[in-house]
């Protein structure tokens, strides 16, 4: 098993920036992949950016390019969304996961994604 701990999160008004980061710990040799998922109120879960662990390559839904960034330090088992330009219709729960299924898709569903953190909370009010 994979243990995750979110921080960040928060208010912040449209056009600001927010980051949020993940500690991962537990079984971090057997991961294949992290992401972000956020879930709005009365939407689907979504994945919001993923990235290959520890190589490095990385995805993002099209809604997030050139606003997002995903990040990883391997040596600290720690994965991080950096949110610029946030929108009111990126407010929601995020939430840290981690990916231990070998073979998956890229990017990889919801179900392939193992260990979940408890979420972060991220309002953009307009």
């Amino acid at each position: 098993q994979v243990q995750l701990v979110e921080s960040g999160g928060g208010l912040v008004q449209a056009g600001g920036s927010l980051r949020l980061s993940c500690a991962a710990s537990g079984r971090t040799f057997s991961l294949r992949a992290m992401g972000w998922f956020r879930q709005a109120p009365g939407k689907e879960r979504e994945l919001v950016a993923a990235i290959t662990w520890p190589g490095g390559y990385a995805y993002y839904r099209d809604s997030v390019k050139g606003r997002f960034t995903i990040s990883r330090n391997n040596a600290e088992n720690t994965v991080s969304l950096q949110m610029s330009s946030l929108k009111p219709e990126d407010t929601g729960v995020y939430y840290c996961a981690a990916d231990r299924t070998s073979g998956g898709s890229w990017p990889p569903v919801s179900s392939e994604f193992n260990s979940w953190g408890q979420g972060t909370q991220v309002t953009v009010s307009s």
